[in-house]
């Protein structure tokens, strides 16, 4: 039988220009889903960036007591709000006092101490009839968890085994100008400055006991609840020092008014309140 190659040939070389054209065109089939898929993300990430940029910042400057209580009220209060985020500036309620009053970005000021909103109010830099007191703490004194010092009063601070003693900065620390009053008042004060330690806020004095850096430290009944690593020695006589009130305002330069004023609102509301009361404050009669 004889083959015919021309034939063959032109049969070889049909076949092969159809393959080439399945090929291309499977490449330009694909070229096309992946510039398809390409202006899909860049669709979702435009509407996302206009979602992100349409949502209104709130800057809260807070006592670092306030933490978990605060972080616990954020997540319902954005989950219902899902076009406000919150931004919180936790520290000592004097060292927040004073960003405020040198312009630093704030809508809510929630201090730890009357005596930092005072000033601000007095300085025209609250919005006005909108400053309240939100909330009352009280005093503890706070071992390790595993301590074996017999502190039981704060007379006990005085005995040999305690050899350090943290507490916040009087100055700018309402918890540690309430422990330096309680001290005062205890003729306590002067004797035991060879032992204070002080801190930038309540939360490192916490820190302070949880990690042996301190015998014993003044904090908040609530920053003692908040951790395991301590416990609490005593409660402070609250006869020894001014009643721990917790206020809080709308800062006048807000530029978000309605924004400020429906979380000033939420806060005092019974859902806010609850969340407080859970991590150890009371609520002003």
């Amino acid at each position: 039988m004889r083959i015919n190659y021309r034939n063959s040939l032109v049969l070889f070389m049909i076949m092969m220009v159809m393959l080439l054209a399945a090929g291309c065109g499977g490449g330009a089939a694909t070229k096309t889903d992946g510039a398809a898929e390409t202006a899909d993300k860049g669709t979702d990430q435009a509407v996302s960036n206009a979602k992100q940029a349409a949502k209104t910042d709130l800057t809260i400057s807070a006592a670092a007591s306030m933490t978990d209580a605060l972080e616990e009220i954020k997540k319902a209060y954005e989950l219902a709000h899902p076009d406000v985020e919150l931004n919180f500036n936790f520290g000592g309620s004097g060292a927040l006092q004073k960003q405020i009053e040198q312009g630093a970005p704030a809508d809510l000021f929630l201090s730890a101490a009357v005596k930092n909103m005072k000033p601000l109010v007095e300085q025209g830099l609250m919005a006005d009839g909108k400053v309240k007191t939100l909330l009352k703490n009280e005093l503890v004194a706070v071992v390790p968890a595993d301590s074996a010092n017999p502190v039981a009063s704060i007379a006990d601070l005085g005995n040999a085994d305690v050899k350090k003693v943290a507490i916040g900065i009087p100055e700018s620390v309402p918890a540690g100008n309430y422990a330096k009053e309680a001290l005062t008042n205890s003729k306590l004060w002067e004797p035991l400055q060879p032992k204070l330690v002080q801190a930038k806020d309540v939360r490192q004095v916490l820190q302070y006991v949880e990690t042996g850096n301190a015998d014993a430290g003044f904090v908040y009944k609530t920053d003692a609840l908040s951790s395991s690593k301590v416990k609490i020695a005593f409660t402070v006589d609250q006869g020894t020092y001014l009643t721990v009130e917790y206020p809080a305002g709308i800062v006048k330069a807000t530029k978000h008014a309605k924004e400020a004023e429906d979380f000033y609102e939420y806060l005092q509301s019974e859902a806010s309140l609850d969340v407080f009361v859970k991590y150890g404050f009371s609520v002003p009669e």
